[in-house]
């Protein structure tokens, strides 16, 4: 019987391209659910109900059976499906007979071994083919510039339709409403296939071998072995040649360097307490630490009957407060609540942060910079 995961999965892709080694660790974890993916799980479900209704295609209404549904998730699905249905509008201009394949599966094997993965959406014509996948996450930004899972999804395409239609260029999309962001990269067929015929072929044989480099980076946070990684440990651990002087004794360069190490540093300290934590209440004991109850809070057991006994004293058990700018927008609809509160609104200037060159944001302005202005 196939394994309902395969090992050189798309959609952990990044990871095992990065770090080929980590494929055949992660196979001695189990899968551990969590909210989010339960959460994204019910988006896609949504999304894809949608995006039929859409295209007038036999569907299934699932929202009784969808436990994370609420009017965002509607309104990103509701997008999503626009969003695809004008993709389907521009490639019917220069071709009569498109095809739109909703929850594909694609096999990728003749590059990767046991490869497959599910698209959300291609959209298949002449001369353009579109991959687009769908994000519900609004944590991390995903771009699609060289995304190697939507690479891994275009091949498994070109496999089914190549022959068909006359493919020269492939356009990935993300879609990630909660982010605002809607990232397109094109790249021409040749290319992706050179990179599936030369760098795709040679790490997914050591990936799928067991073998080859493990190498830290952003992808970490995706493995299932992040927290007992002894090379994600080492590179971390680097930060320790510092000897923690103060900030003023350090070079720029060297301020520089640990900027771009802190948040790994941060993430991977927290996935190794968390795992230490886990362990521990699993009935491991550490050297030299114990498991003891934390601080909690008091609560009421029934704020109904808090709130019914206190009034029956004589007194009032409720505050009363405005809605906030999103309770408030919910509860009166868009368009209303630009008709009644367009000039109450106001955005305060956000805290000045550092983040790499690469962020979309533009850069603020400094004292130094207004007072260069002037000069």
């Amino acid at each position: 019987m196939a394994n309902k995961h395969a090992v050189l999965s798309a959609s952990s892709s990044e990871r095992w391209l990065n770090c080929p080694p980590s494929a055949r660790l992660c196979e001695n974890y189990e899968d551990k659910g969590s909210d989010y993916a339960a959460e994204g799980t019910d988006a896609h479900t949504l999304c894809e109900f949608r995006l039929k209704q859409a295209l007038g295609m036999p569907t299934e209404d699932p929202i009784e059976n969808l436990s994370w549904y609420n009017e965002e998730m509607e309104e990103c699905a509701a997008g999503y499906a626009a969003y695809v249905v004008e993709l389907l509008g521009t490639a019917k201009q220069t071709c009569t007979d498109p095809v739109v394949m909703i929850e594909q599966r694609v096999n990728f094997s003749h590059w990767v071994q046991d490869g497959f993965g599910t698209a959300d959406c291609i959209v298949i014509a002449d001369g353009v083919m579109n991959i687009c996948d769908y994000k519900h996450g609004k944590g991390v930004e995903v771009s699609s510039v060289a995304n190697p899972q939507m690479m891994l999804y275009a091949l498994g395409a070109l496999e089914i339709f190549d022959d068909i239609y006359d493919i020269d260029t492939v356009r990935m999309t993300i879609f990630q409403p909660r982010k605002a962001n809607v990232s397109v990269y094109e790249m021409e067929k040749a290319d992706l296939l050179e990179w599936a015929d030369t760098d795709l072929t040679q790490k997914a044989k050591l990936a799928y071998e067991g073998q080859g480099d493990f190498h830290c980076g952003e992808w970490c946070r995706f493995c299932k072995a992040k927290a007992e990684c002894r090379e994600r440990a080492a590179a971390n651990l680097e930060l320790a040649r510092y000897d923690f002087q103060p900030p003023a004794l350090l070079d720029d360069e060297e301020i520089a360097d640990i900027l771009g190490k802190v948040d790994a540093l941060t993430a991977w300290a927290s996935d190794v307490k968390e795992y230490a934590l886990q362990q521990a209440i699993s009935g491991k004991e550490w050297t030299g630490w114990k498991l003891v109850e934390g601080r909690s809070n008091r609560k009421y057991t029934s704020e109904a009957v808090v709130a019914a006994t206190v009034e029956s004293a004589g007194f009032d058990p409720y505050e009363r407060k405005v809605l906030g700018v999103t309770a408030m927008q919910k509860m009166l609809g868009k368009s209303r609540f630009e008709e009644l509160l367009a000039p109450y609104i106001e955005k305060p200037q956000g805290k000045p942060t550092l983040v790499p060159e690469s962020d979309k944001r533009p850069a603020m302005n400094t004292a130094k910079n207004d007072f260069m202005e002037e000069f």
